[in-house]
């Protein structure tokens, strides 16, 4: 049983007890605060901050990567608008830092779970903040490691080891072919169009005997009694979640999916590992128990980030429509008496050795 410290400076504020207010007006609102600004949400768990890109000053990037799309008061990539549904604004950075928090306690207190040592080239795909790959450049100061993401939110203050692209990664490949030891993808979900294409590239860029690494979860809490209705707003809400990833070609069931596409490509030595992440702080496991509060606390701040520009833009919901459903859903994670949990699964598989001839 892996020893859990106490993560109380990265905790966010306790949720309130009441659904959000639905007002016609808030369509108009302006830019969310940030959360943590004059709160107790500030994040400071990182030893790294700062607003520029690292490798160039922000102000000598394009204006199509740093011309931000603002939505119902959320903020949104530039370059390549609409490509990823997540905002990137302060709110869904501190989330971001916080599951990094969770994934790595899952993890047992690791950055990943291959079975690679010293590995020496590392690329990290939708790095977001950047929080993996600066942790991942300081474990091993002899490895380079690079983080690609849609957004220019990464600290400018960061190993010397560590750097940052503005890139698309369903777009065609530049790096070089057999370059990286491990490639690590997490939380890419409803982000790639075709991931057997995916895949192929990841292969191609890693060297023989490297490793990609998959890191997933599910959209939908399920329930461990399968005490859960049809009408619950659980399967509700990820068959909402669904139908968006359908509308727009880029599924949400990679979690569950990725052990047989990498299979598939002709990755060698496949594991799959399955985690669960309570959505609730009960029980007598002070492991899962804090998770379990920790993904409370994550689900509650994050429903309007992963579904918002979902239902507004992709499935065309009105907006006052989505926040009702966004504010049920936040209702029932604060009063959750089923039980329920996130599915988790890390997926990673090794790109067998020149000698092989298995790649699809």
């Amino acid at each position: 049983m892996v020893e859990v410290n106490s993560p109380s400076d990265i905790l966010l504020s306790p949720i309130s007890t009441q659904p959000t207010s639905l007002t016609p007006d808030r369509v108009n609102a302006p830019p969310v605060p940030a959360l943590g600004e004059g709160s107790d949400l500030e994040d400071t768990d990182s030893g790294y901050s700062g607003s520029s890109v690292i490798g160039y000053e922000t102000k000598t990037l394009p204006s199509y990567v740093t011309d931000y799309r603002f939505e119902y008061g959320r903020r949104y990539h530039a370059f390549h608008d609409g490509a990823y549904w997540g905002p990137n604004d302060k709110h869904a950075e501190v989330l971001q830092e916080l599951a990094h928090r969770m994934y790595y306690t899952t993890l047992g207190n690791r950055l990943y779970l291959a079975p690679l040592v010293t590995p020496q080239e590392i690329l990290d795909v939708g790095t977001g903040t950047g929080i993996w790959a600066i942790e991942t450049a300081d474990e091993y100061p002899s490895a380079r490691v690079t983080g690609v993401d849609l957004s220019p939110i990464q600290p400018s203050f960061v190993p010397p080891n560590c750097s940052f692209e503005v890139d698309d990664v369903t777009m065609p490949w530049t790096y070089a072919s057999n370059r990286f030891d491990l490639i690590h993808v997490r939380e890419m979900f409803g982000s790639i169009p075709d991931w057997d294409t995916f895949f192929r590239q990841c292969w191609e860029c890693l060297r023989p005997g490297g490793y990609v690494e998959v890191v997933e979860h599910s959209v939908e809490p399920i329930s461990e009694d399968g005490g859960l209705g049809s009408n619950h707003i659980y399967p509700l809400w990820g068959e909402s979640i669904a139908l968006a990833g359908q509308a727009s070609g880029k599924s949400f069931s990679i979690w569950r999916d990725s052990a047989q596409r990498l299979k598939d490509t002709g990755f060698q030595d496949v594991v799959r590992l399955n985690y669960r992440w309570p959505t609730h702080g009960s029980g007598t496991d002070a492991r899962l128990c804090e998770l379990g509060r920790q993904n409370q606390i994550r689900l509650h701040h994050e429903a309007e980030d992963i579904s918002l520009r979902l239902l507004t833009s992709t499935l065309k919901w009105p907006y006052k429509l989505a926040q009702d459903f966004i504010a049920q859903m936040r209702f029932v994670l604060k009063h959750d008496e089923t039980h329920a949990y996130v599915p988790v699964t890390v997926v990673y598989g090794r790109k067998p050795d020149r000698t092989s001839n298995t790649h699809h």
